[in-house]
C-alpha cells in the first residue's frame, strides 16, 4: 500500500511544473510521510458547480498548477466540443498566493488548444471578470479566486458566455473532460500568444456602474470602507469618485491586497472579529454607514450605527433595503433570491406587482432567472445591474446602498428607519443562521442522515407543518442536498455548504406588527424564537 502511494507521488512529481510544490512533495516522499501523502493522493479535487476550491499544496487533492492545467485543458476540450474552436476565454484573478500563476497557466492552455485567451491586466474584483465576458463577447471566463476562504486556499471559478457561472450539466461535462486528460505532457502550453487586456475593460465596467444610480439623486452619505485585504479598494474608490459620493474613509490596515489576511481569522465580513477595525474607524469618524467587500469584492457588507454602537446588517436586511429602493425608483422585471434568503423579498415584490422567483443557493442559479432585474442572497451577494454583470457585484451594490443612505439622510432618516417601515408594512422577518464548521466532512453527512431518518416534528414548540427533502427536487427547483421545514410562522433550511466544510442552517421567523410601537416587543420575541429553534435543531441534527 505504502509502495503504491510513493509511486503515485513520484509519478505526480515528474510532471509537476511548479518548483515550489515539487520541493514540497519531494520532502514528503523523502520523509516517507505516508499520512500526509495519503491525504494528498486519496482522490482528486472535484470540479463542480463551484468550479474548484481547496487548500494550496502538492498533489491531486490540493490546488496547484498541475490541477489547474488539467482543469483548463478539460474546459478547453469542452468548449471545442461545444463548437467554440476559435472562441475567446477571458481570465481574471485575485491577489491570493498563486492566483497569477494559475491565470497565466490557463491562458497558455487555452492558446495551446486553439482558443483565444485574454487575461485581465492585474488582480481585479470578480465582477469585472463577469462583466468582461459579456462586454467582449467571450465564450467563457475563468476567475482564479477563493473569495473569502482562509489564506491557505485558492479556487477556480468558471463562467460561460452568458456571463453567469456554470450549472449542471456543464459542470459534469467539463469534469469528464478533465478526467480524460491522460497526462500533463499531452497539454500544449505555449509561452506566448494570449492577450493581456488594458484598462479599457475596467473603464467600461466603471462607466457601466453609473447606470446603477438614478440621475440627480443626493450623494451625501459618508462611508468608512474596508477591502478586507482584497482587491476591491481601487475599483470602489474610482466608482465612488465617478458617482460624486464623498471619498470613503479607508480602514488602512486592510486596504491593500495581502494574501496572508493578517488582521482577520477569516477574510469574510460575516465572521466574528472581521469588522472590528472598521467599527473602530467608524467610532473615530462618525460616518453614515460602513461598507465592506470580501477579498474578491463580489460581496458587499453594510454596517450602521444602532444606538451607541455599530452593527452589521444581515444580508437579508440589505437585500430588502435594496429591493425597496429599486421599487421606489420604479424598477420593473423579476426580483429573484435563493431559497435560503428571506421571504420578505417576495412580499415586497408582490405588493409592487413584480414577478418573484426563488432559486437554489448560489448566483449561478439566481442569474438565470427570466427577466432578472434584481437578485440577492443572504450571504451578502447582490446583483443590481444584471445586464452588465450576471453575478453578485460588491462594487455596484455598495453604490446603490450609499445612494439609498444619501436619500434617507436628506429626509432625516436612516437605513434602520426604512427597515422598521418594512417590518410594519410586511411583518417582521427576522433571520439567523446556525453554521457549524467541521474538520471531518463525514460529520455533515451524518447530520443530514440523522435528520432524514429521525425527522423533528416541532422546533421551538412550533409544529412542522411540511418537510421538503430537496434531493427530490420540486416543481420549481432542481434536486440539491437539503431539507426545508415549514413551521407555523417560521421556516428552516438545512444544507451542506458548497464551498466550505460547513453545515449551514438558515432560520426565519415572521411576526406580524401592527405599528412601530410594537417593534421592540416583536424583535425580542423573534430573537427568543430563533435561539430556541437553533437549540432544538442542534439537538435534532446531533451537532
Amino acid at each position: 500500500m505504502h509502495d503504491e502511494l510513493i509511486a503515485q507521488a513520484q509519478a505526480w512529481l515528474t510532471e509537476d511544473p511548479d518548483p515550489d510544490t515539487r520541493t514540497e512533495l519531494a520532502r514528503l516522499i523523502d520523509a516517507q510521510d505516508h499520512a500526509e501523502l495519503a491525504a494528498r493522493f486519496s482522490g482528486t479535487l472535484q470540479f463542480g458547480t463551484a468550479g474548484l476550491r481547496g487548500e494550496l499544496g502538492a498533489g491531486p487533492m490540493r490546488m496547484n498548477r498541475s490541477v489547474v492545467i488539467r482543469a483548463a485543458a478539460g474546459l478547453a476540450a469542452y468548449l471545442r466540443k461545444q463548437g467554440h474552436d476559435n472562441g475567446l476565454v477571458v481570465i481574471g484573478y485575485d491577489a491570493r498566493h498563486k492566483s497569477h500563476d494559475f491565470a497565466r497557466d490557463t491562458a497558455a492552455v487555452m492558446t495551446g488548444a486553439g482558443l483565444r485567451a485574454a487575461v485581465l491586466p492585474r488582480p481585479l474584483p470578480t465582477p469585472v471578470l463577469a462583466f468582461a465576458i459579456r462586454h467582449l463577447g467571450a465564450v467563457a471566463g475563468v476567475e482564479v479566486t477563493a473569495s473569502h476562504n482562509p489564506p491557505r486556499d485558492n479556487g477556480y471559478k468558471v463562467y460561460l458566455g452568458d456571463g453567469s457561472q456554470i450549472v449542471p450539466p456543464a459542470d459534469a461535462d467539463i469534469a469528464a473532460e478533465i478526467a480524460a486528460v491522460p497526462s500533463l505532457t499531452t497539454v500544449r502550453r505555449p509561452t506566448e500568444g494570449w492577450d493581456t487586456l488594458h484598462d479599457s475593460v475596467l473603464d467600461a465596467y466603471l462607466a457601466r456602474t453609473d447606470a446603477v444610480l438614478a440621475k440627480d439623486t443626493p450623494r451625501t452619505a459618508r462611508t468608512v470602507y474596508t477591502a478586507m485585504h482584497g482587491v476591491g479598494k481601487d475599483v470602489l474608490l474610482a466608482a465612488f469618485a465617478r458617482a460624486g459620493f464623498p471619498e470613503p474613509v479607508l480602514v488602512t490596515e486592510q486596504a491593500e491586497p495581502d494574501p496572508e489576511f493578517p488582521t482577520v481569522a477569516f477574510p469574510n465580513p460575516e465572521e466574528p472579529g472581521a469588522m472590528d477595525l472598521a467599527f473602530a474607524k467608524a467610532r473615530e469618524t462618525a460616518p453614515d454607514l460602513i461598507i465592506a467587500n470580501d477579498p474578491d469584492a463580489d460581496r458587499c457588507a453594510v454596517a450602521v450605527q444602532d444606538g451607541t454602537d455599530w452593527r452589521m446588517l444581515r444580508g437579508d436586511e440589505v437585500g430588502a433595503l435594496l429591493a425597496a429602493h429599486l421599487v421606489r425608483r420604479g424598477a420593473t422585471g423579476t426580483f429573484a433570491e435563493s431559497i435560503v434568503s428571506s421571504s420578505l423579498l417576495g412580499r415586497i415584490a408582490e405588493k409592487a406587482g413584480l414577478r418573484h422567483v426563488e432559486t437554489l443557493t448560489g448566483f449561478k442559479w439566481i442569474a438565470r432567472a427570466e427577466g432578472l432585474r434584481y437578485g440577492y442572497e443572504e450571504a451578502l451577494g447582490y446583483c443590481v445591474d444584471p445586464d452588465g454583470v450576471r453575478d453578485k457585484d460588491g462594487i455596484t451594490a455598495a453604490l446603490l446602498v450609499t445612494e439609498l443612505a444619501s436619500q434617507l439622510k436628506e429626509e432625516g432618516r436612516t437605513l434602520l428607519d426604512l427597515l422598521d417601515d418594512l417590518a410594519v408594512e410586511h411583518g417582521l422577518h427576522a433571520t439567523d443562521q446556525l453554521s457549524v464548521r467541521v474538520q471531518d466532512l463525514s460529520l455533515i453527512a451524518a447530520a443530514m442522515t440523522r435528520l432524514r431518518e429521525q425527522p423533528p416534528t416541532e422546533l421551538a414548540g412550533l409544529p412542522i407543518t411540511r418537510t421538503d427533502d430537496l434531493t427530490q427536487g420540486t416543481a420549481d427547483l432542481p434536486p440539491t442536498d437539503g431539507l426545508r421545514y415549514t413551521l407555523d410562522g417560521a421556516r428552516v433550511i438545512v444544507r451542506p455548504s458548497g464551498t466550505e466544510p460547513k453545515l449551514k442552517c438558515y432560520l426565519e421567523v415572521v411576526i406580524p406588527v401592527a405599528s412601530h410601537t410594537g417593534l421592540p416587543e416583536a424583535r425580542a420575541h423573534a430573537t427568543a424564537l430563533l435561539e430556541s429553534i437553533k437549540r432544538d435543531l442542534s439537538t435534532a441534527a446531533g451537532i
